[in-house]
């Protein structure tokens, strides 16, 4: 027998506490870090040679208009008015750049989650390709995505790829590779008495992998599959950087930081970690679901 759930109030527990540590170190972070530009530029010119209070200094420092380190309040009063005070379709709303940024990810990671199979199922089958491939996929990541994007881009680009495809193939390159490794590892799950038993009933190659390793693949699928979503918001920002986008969440960080807008940039950035945990959370969702009919087959 399964063990029942936990009540809702013991596993939000864990997380509130975490939250309000976070919390805590986030606003003394802003006081500590705003404090002498606070002084420099409000607390003297207002109070002179006169002394301030404690309770002054630390106003200021949670309601600076180009903090080094915004206050959470700050933070989240920038995100409303983003999401409330302007169109969708507007550029000054974080939820249009986030649209841009999920489309280039979730393509991405279509096709980094279908090279990373293919290539899986051919490292499984193949000892030659085991050998030959293996050592140049995981080489392919010790190379920094910064790097490798502007090589990408150009490339591209001189092929007439531009807008989404450049993103997309960033996003490709870093979803792949968990995928890769998980399927390689779940693909030679099932047991020497399982594939025997294939043998057994003259089952050929593509019917075991039908029937045996693909579903003994799917545990070790979908966690790598929630990596892989991560590691593709990642790779579709970082590859919006070097393009001089105008939409994305990566284009709104490289805006904030020309213009020196940090409340700005920790909006998009608070938008962006909001944005994974929904792409995670769908992948989480399809995972139950097909785990479940599976059981029930």
């Amino acid at each position: 027998m399964s063990k029942p759930a936990a009540p809702f109030s013991q596993r939000a527990l864990p997380v509130a506490v975490v939250l309000l540590a976070v919390l805590l170190l986030w606003y003394g972070g802003a006081v500590g870090l705003n404090a002498q530009g606070a002084i420099e530029r409000v607390l003297t010119p207002k109070f002179g040679s006169s002394p301030y209070t404690w309770q002054q200094l630390v106003a200021t420092t949670w309601s600076m208009e180009r903090p080094v380190l915004p206050a959470p309040h700050q933070v989240l009063a920038d995100l409303r008015e983003s999401l409330f005070d302007f169109p969708v379709d507007s550029p000054r709303n974080l939820l249009y750049h986030a649209a841009v940024t999920a489309q280039s990810t979730l393509v991405g990671f279509v096709l980094g989650t279908l090279l990373g199979m293919v290539l899986a199922a051919a490292i499984v089958h193949s000892r030659t390709l085991d050998r030959a491939l293996l050592p140049w996929i995981v080489a392919s990541q010790t190379v920094p995505v910064l790097a490798i994007a502007p090589i990408v881009l150009v490339i591209l680009g001189t092929l007439g790829f531009s807008g989404l495809a450049p993103k997309a193939a960033i996003a490709m390159y870093l979803c792949f590779f968990p995928v890769t490794v998980a399927m390689v590892q779940g693909l030679r799950a099932p047991q020497r008495i399982e594939t025997e038993l294939m043998h057994t009933y003259a089952a050929s190659r593509l019917q075991a992998f039908w029937l045996l390793r693909l579903p003994s693949a799917l545990p070790y699928l979908f966690p790598s599959l929630r990596v892989a979503i991560a590691a593709g918001l990642v790779g579709a920002m970082v590859a919006e950087l070097p393009t001089g986008a105008q939409a994305g969440l990566g284009a709104k960080l490289l805006t904030g930081s020309y213009y020196g807008n940090t409340v700005g940039i920790w909006s998009a950035l608070v938008m962006s970690a909001l944005l994974g945990l929904a792409l995670t959370a769908a992948v989480a969702g399809v995972e139950r679901l097909v785990l479940a009919r599976g059981r029930q087959a």
